[in-house]
Protein backbone atom coordinates (compact mmCIF):
# COMPACT_ATOMS: atom_id res chain seq x y z
CA UNK A 1 0.00 0.00 0.00
CA UNK A 2 1.39 3.42 -1.01
CA UNK A 3 1.56 6.37 1.38
CA UNK A 4 -0.59 8.45 -0.99
CA UNK A 5 -3.38 5.89 -0.88
CA UNK A 6 -3.06 5.54 2.89
CA UNK A 7 -3.55 9.32 3.40
CA UNK A 8 -6.92 9.18 1.66
CA UNK A 9 -8.36 6.91 4.33
CA UNK A 10 -10.40 8.33 7.18
CA UNK A 11 -9.08 8.31 10.74
CA UNK A 12 -11.22 5.32 11.63
CA UNK A 13 -10.00 3.36 8.60
CA UNK A 14 -6.39 4.21 9.42
CA UNK A 15 -6.84 3.11 13.04
CA UNK A 16 -8.49 -0.15 11.99
CA UNK A 17 -5.83 -0.81 9.36
CA UNK A 18 -2.93 -0.15 11.74
CA UNK A 19 -4.54 -2.29 14.42
CA UNK A 20 -4.88 -5.13 11.92
CA UNK A 21 -1.22 -4.78 10.88
CA UNK A 22 -0.07 -4.81 14.51
CA UNK A 23 -2.13 -7.88 15.37
CA UNK A 24 -0.95 -9.63 12.22
CA UNK A 25 2.66 -8.76 13.05
CA UNK A 26 2.30 -10.15 16.57
CA UNK A 27 0.74 -13.29 15.18
CA UNK A 28 3.62 -13.77 12.74
CA UNK A 29 6.18 -13.20 15.49
CA UNK A 30 4.40 -15.72 17.72
CA UNK A 31 4.81 -18.30 14.95
CA UNK A 32 8.31 -17.45 13.76
CA UNK A 33 10.06 -17.33 17.15
CA UNK A 34 9.17 -20.92 18.16
CA UNK A 35 10.09 -22.11 14.67
CA UNK A 36 13.51 -20.46 14.88
CA UNK A 37 14.02 -21.89 18.36
CA UNK A 38 13.22 -25.44 17.17
CA UNK A 39 15.38 -25.22 14.04
CA UNK A 40 18.38 -23.75 15.86
CA UNK A 41 17.87 -26.04 18.86
CA UNK A 42 17.99 -29.10 16.62
CA UNK A 43 21.56 -28.20 15.63
CA UNK A 44 22.78 -27.20 19.07
CA UNK A 45 25.22 -29.12 21.21
CA UNK A 46 22.99 -30.69 23.92
CA UNK A 47 25.15 -29.44 26.81
CA UNK A 48 25.20 -25.87 25.49
CA UNK A 49 21.46 -26.00 24.76
CA UNK A 50 20.68 -27.13 28.29
CA UNK A 51 23.00 -24.69 30.07
CA UNK A 52 22.86 -21.55 27.91
CA UNK A 53 19.94 -22.00 25.54
CA UNK A 54 20.13 -21.41 21.80
CA UNK A 55 23.04 -19.54 20.26
CA UNK A 56 24.03 -18.54 16.75
CA UNK A 57 27.67 -19.41 17.41
CA UNK A 58 28.19 -22.07 14.74
CA UNK A 59 31.07 -23.59 16.69
CA UNK A 60 28.47 -24.80 19.21
CA UNK A 61 26.34 -26.44 16.55
CA UNK A 62 26.25 -30.15 15.73
CA UNK A 63 24.35 -32.53 13.48
CA UNK A 64 24.43 -35.35 16.01
CA UNK A 65 20.66 -35.35 16.48
CA UNK A 66 19.99 -35.67 12.74
CA UNK A 67 22.57 -38.42 12.39
CA UNK A 68 20.89 -40.41 15.13
CA UNK A 69 17.39 -39.75 13.78
CA UNK A 70 18.25 -40.81 10.23
CA UNK A 71 20.23 -43.84 11.38
CA UNK A 72 17.33 -45.21 13.43
CA UNK A 73 15.34 -47.91 11.66
CA UNK A 74 12.07 -47.24 13.52
CA UNK A 75 12.05 -43.62 12.33
CA UNK A 76 12.23 -44.75 8.70
CA UNK A 77 9.58 -47.43 9.25
CA UNK A 78 7.29 -44.87 10.85
CA UNK A 79 8.02 -42.36 8.09
CA UNK A 80 7.16 -44.92 5.40
CA UNK A 81 3.96 -45.94 7.19
CA UNK A 82 2.91 -42.31 7.62
CA UNK A 83 3.39 -41.62 3.90
CA UNK A 84 1.45 -44.74 2.90
CA UNK A 85 -1.41 -44.06 5.31
CA UNK A 86 -1.63 -40.39 4.31
CA UNK A 87 -1.60 -41.06 0.56
CA UNK A 88 -4.13 -43.92 0.70
CA UNK A 89 -6.37 -41.96 3.07
CA UNK A 90 -6.23 -38.87 0.86
CA UNK A 91 -7.12 -40.77 -2.32
CA UNK A 92 -10.03 -42.63 -0.71
CA UNK A 93 -11.32 -39.59 1.16
CA UNK A 94 -11.24 -37.18 -1.78
CA UNK A 95 -12.81 -39.75 -4.10
CA UNK A 96 -15.69 -40.50 -1.72
CA UNK A 97 -16.20 -36.81 -0.96
CA UNK A 98 -16.40 -35.83 -4.62
CA UNK A 99 -18.82 -38.67 -5.39
CA UNK A 100 -21.08 -37.78 -2.46
CA UNK A 101 -21.04 -34.07 -3.25
CA UNK A 102 -22.14 -34.46 -6.88
CA UNK A 103 -25.74 -35.65 -6.33
CA UNK A 104 -26.08 -33.23 -3.42
CA UNK A 105 -25.29 -30.39 -5.83
CA UNK A 106 -28.01 -31.37 -8.31
CA UNK A 107 -31.31 -29.50 -7.82
CA UNK A 108 -33.21 -32.40 -9.44
CA UNK A 109 -31.94 -34.97 -6.92
CA UNK A 110 -34.97 -36.19 -4.95
CA UNK A 111 -34.52 -36.45 -1.20
CA UNK A 112 -31.56 -34.10 -1.20
CA UNK A 113 -32.86 -32.10 1.76
CA UNK A 114 -33.43 -35.17 3.93
CA UNK A 115 -30.01 -36.64 3.15
CA UNK A 116 -28.39 -33.28 3.81
CA UNK A 117 -29.99 -33.24 7.30
CA UNK A 118 -28.61 -36.72 7.98
CA UNK A 119 -25.16 -35.57 6.92
CA UNK A 120 -25.28 -32.50 9.15
CA UNK A 121 -26.40 -34.55 12.17
CA UNK A 122 -23.24 -36.65 11.89
CA UNK A 123 -21.18 -33.48 12.29
CA UNK A 124 -22.53 -33.03 15.83
CA UNK A 125 -23.16 -36.59 17.02
CA UNK A 126 -20.98 -39.69 16.78
CA UNK A 127 -20.98 -43.23 18.02
CA UNK A 128 -18.13 -42.69 20.45
CA UNK A 129 -14.80 -44.42 20.92
CA UNK A 130 -15.98 -47.73 22.43
CA UNK A 131 -18.67 -48.53 19.82
CA UNK A 132 -16.24 -47.54 17.07
CA UNK A 133 -13.54 -49.77 18.52
CA UNK A 134 -15.96 -52.70 18.77
CA UNK A 135 -17.06 -52.14 15.17
CA UNK A 136 -13.47 -52.04 13.90
CA UNK A 137 -12.63 -55.17 15.86
CA UNK A 138 -15.72 -57.09 14.68
CA UNK A 139 -15.02 -56.16 11.07
CA UNK A 140 -11.61 -57.80 11.43
CA UNK A 141 -9.64 -54.76 10.30
CA UNK A 142 -8.01 -53.98 13.65
CA UNK A 143 -4.21 -53.74 13.40
CA UNK A 144 -4.47 -53.08 9.64
CA UNK A 145 -4.16 -50.00 7.47
CA UNK A 146 -7.95 -49.98 6.94
CA UNK A 147 -8.58 -49.27 10.61
CA UNK A 148 -6.70 -46.01 10.08
CA UNK A 149 -7.97 -44.84 6.70
CA UNK A 150 -11.61 -46.02 6.56
CA UNK A 151 -13.38 -44.58 9.68
CA UNK A 152 -12.61 -40.94 8.93
CA UNK A 153 -12.51 -41.12 5.15
CA UNK A 154 -15.72 -39.12 4.67
CA UNK A 155 -15.93 -35.53 5.92
CA UNK A 156 -19.27 -33.75 5.76
CA UNK A 157 -17.57 -30.36 5.85
CA UNK A 158 -15.41 -31.26 2.85
CA UNK A 159 -18.50 -32.55 1.06
CA UNK A 160 -20.21 -29.21 1.59
CA UNK A 161 -17.18 -27.39 0.18
CA UNK A 162 -17.12 -29.65 -2.89
CA UNK A 163 -20.91 -29.42 -3.32
CA UNK A 164 -20.81 -25.64 -3.28
CA UNK A 165 -17.97 -25.65 -5.79
CA UNK A 166 -20.02 -27.87 -8.11
CA UNK A 167 -22.93 -25.47 -7.83
CA UNK A 168 -20.69 -22.64 -9.04
CA UNK A 169 -19.94 -24.41 -12.32
CA UNK A 170 -22.15 -23.10 -15.19
CA UNK A 171 -25.12 -25.31 -15.95
CA UNK A 172 -24.42 -24.84 -19.65
CA UNK A 173 -21.56 -27.30 -19.26
CA UNK A 174 -24.01 -30.05 -18.32
CA UNK A 175 -26.39 -29.06 -21.10
CA UNK A 176 -23.60 -29.27 -23.66
CA UNK A 177 -22.67 -32.72 -22.35
CA UNK A 178 -26.30 -33.84 -22.72
CA UNK A 179 -26.34 -32.64 -26.32
CA UNK A 180 -23.20 -34.70 -27.00
CA UNK A 181 -24.84 -37.77 -25.47
CA UNK A 182 -22.70 -38.00 -22.31
CA UNK A 183 -24.23 -39.91 -19.41
CA UNK A 184 -23.78 -39.01 -15.75
CA UNK A 185 -20.64 -41.12 -15.26
CA UNK A 186 -18.96 -39.74 -18.37
CA UNK A 187 -19.86 -36.18 -17.47
CA UNK A 188 -18.60 -36.56 -13.90
CA UNK A 189 -15.24 -38.19 -14.63
CA UNK A 190 -14.31 -36.66 -17.98
CA UNK A 191 -15.88 -33.19 -17.89
CA UNK A 192 -16.63 -32.14 -14.32
CA UNK A 193 -13.57 -33.38 -12.42
CA UNK A 194 -11.00 -31.74 -14.76
CA UNK A 195 -12.51 -28.31 -14.06
CA UNK A 196 -12.52 -28.97 -10.29
CA UNK A 197 -8.75 -29.11 -9.89
CA UNK A 198 -8.61 -26.24 -7.33
CA UNK A 199 -11.08 -27.77 -4.89
CA UNK A 200 -9.58 -31.26 -5.37
CA UNK A 201 -6.12 -29.91 -4.53
CA UNK A 202 -7.42 -28.13 -1.42
CA UNK A 203 -9.31 -31.18 -0.17
CA UNK A 204 -6.31 -33.42 -0.85
CA UNK A 205 -3.98 -31.17 1.12
CA UNK A 206 -6.41 -30.89 4.03
CA UNK A 207 -6.84 -34.65 4.24
CA UNK A 208 -3.14 -35.40 3.82
CA UNK A 209 -2.16 -32.97 6.57
CA UNK A 210 -4.92 -34.28 8.83
CA UNK A 211 -3.78 -37.89 8.48
CA UNK A 212 -0.11 -36.95 8.66
CA UNK A 213 -0.63 -35.23 12.02
CA UNK A 214 -2.96 -37.91 13.39
CA UNK A 215 -1.69 -40.40 15.95
CA UNK A 216 -4.64 -41.27 18.20
CA UNK A 217 -6.22 -43.83 15.86
CA UNK A 218 -2.86 -45.52 15.43
CA UNK A 219 -2.47 -45.78 19.21
CA UNK A 220 -5.91 -47.37 19.52
CA UNK A 221 -6.05 -49.71 16.54
CA UNK A 222 -2.43 -50.66 15.77
CA UNK A 223 -0.69 -53.11 18.08
CA UNK A 224 2.24 -53.99 15.82
CA UNK A 225 5.09 -51.49 16.13
CA UNK A 226 6.10 -52.22 12.54
CA UNK A 227 2.78 -50.69 11.41
CA UNK A 228 2.91 -47.56 13.56
CA UNK A 229 3.26 -44.22 11.75
CA UNK A 230 5.88 -41.59 12.43
CA UNK A 231 3.52 -39.61 14.65
CA UNK A 232 3.41 -42.40 17.25
CA UNK A 233 7.21 -42.52 17.33
CA UNK A 234 7.29 -38.73 17.58
CA UNK A 235 4.79 -38.81 20.42
CA UNK A 236 7.00 -41.21 22.37
CA UNK A 237 9.93 -38.83 21.98
CA UNK A 238 8.08 -35.58 22.66
CA UNK A 239 5.52 -36.48 25.31
CA UNK A 240 6.75 -39.65 26.94
CA UNK A 241 10.41 -38.62 26.61
CA UNK A 242 11.26 -42.11 25.35
CA UNK A 243 13.40 -41.96 22.21
CA UNK A 244 14.22 -45.23 20.52
CA UNK A 245 16.84 -47.12 22.51
CA UNK A 246 19.22 -47.25 19.56
CA UNK A 247 19.42 -43.46 19.47
CA UNK A 248 20.98 -43.13 22.93
CA UNK A 249 22.37 -46.61 23.62
CA UNK A 250 25.98 -45.39 23.57
CA UNK A 251 25.39 -42.65 26.13
CA UNK A 252 27.15 -43.40 29.42
CA UNK A 253 25.28 -41.37 32.01
CA UNK A 254 21.65 -40.55 32.66
CA UNK A 255 22.41 -36.84 32.20
CA UNK A 256 23.85 -37.44 28.74
CA UNK A 257 20.82 -39.47 27.76
CA UNK A 258 18.47 -36.72 28.95
CA UNK A 259 20.42 -34.04 27.07
CA UNK A 260 20.42 -35.99 23.83
CA UNK A 261 16.75 -36.90 24.24
CA UNK A 262 15.94 -33.19 24.46
CA UNK A 263 17.92 -32.53 21.30
CA UNK A 264 16.25 -35.40 19.47
CA UNK A 265 12.86 -33.79 20.09
CA UNK A 266 13.70 -30.80 17.94
CA UNK A 267 15.33 -32.83 15.17
CA UNK A 268 12.37 -35.20 14.99
CA UNK A 269 9.93 -32.28 14.74
CA UNK A 270 11.87 -30.88 11.77
CA UNK A 271 12.07 -34.24 10.02
CA UNK A 272 8.36 -34.93 10.47
CA UNK A 273 7.44 -31.48 9.13
CA UNK A 274 9.51 -31.67 5.94
CA UNK A 275 6.88 -33.39 3.73
CA UNK A 276 4.29 -30.73 4.58
CA UNK A 277 6.76 -27.91 3.95
CA UNK A 278 7.60 -29.41 0.56
CA UNK A 279 3.97 -29.99 -0.42
CA UNK A 280 2.49 -26.63 0.51
CA UNK A 281 4.10 -24.45 -2.22
CA UNK A 282 2.70 -26.73 -4.93
CA UNK A 283 -0.86 -26.44 -3.57
CA UNK A 284 -0.81 -22.80 -2.51
CA UNK A 285 -1.94 -21.45 -5.90
CA UNK A 286 -5.18 -23.43 -5.61
CA UNK A 287 -6.18 -22.13 -2.19
CA UNK A 288 -7.90 -18.88 -3.18
CA UNK A 289 -9.98 -20.39 -5.97
CA UNK A 290 -10.56 -23.65 -4.11
CA UNK A 291 -11.66 -22.32 -0.74
CA UNK A 292 -13.32 -19.03 -1.68
CA UNK A 293 -15.38 -20.35 -4.58
CA UNK A 294 -16.46 -23.27 -2.42
CA UNK A 295 -17.58 -21.03 0.43
CA UNK A 296 -19.31 -17.95 -0.98
CA UNK A 297 -22.28 -19.77 -2.48
CA UNK A 298 -24.81 -22.15 -0.99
Amino acid sequence: MTKKKFRRYSLQDKTLLLTGYILLGLFVVAIIIPMIYIVVGSFMDPITLQNKGITFDFSKWTITAYQRVFSNAQIWVGFKNAVVYSVVFTVISVFITLLAAYPMSRPDFKGRGFINVIFVITMFFGGGLIPTYLLINNLGIKNTIWAIVIPGAFSVWNMIIARTYYQGIPSELREAADVDGANEMRFFFMILLPVCTPVIAVLALWQFVGMWNSYFDALIYLDDTAKQPLQVVLRAILIQNKPESGMISDMQSTAERAQLAELLKYATIIVSSLPLLVMYPFFQKYFDSGIMVGSVKG
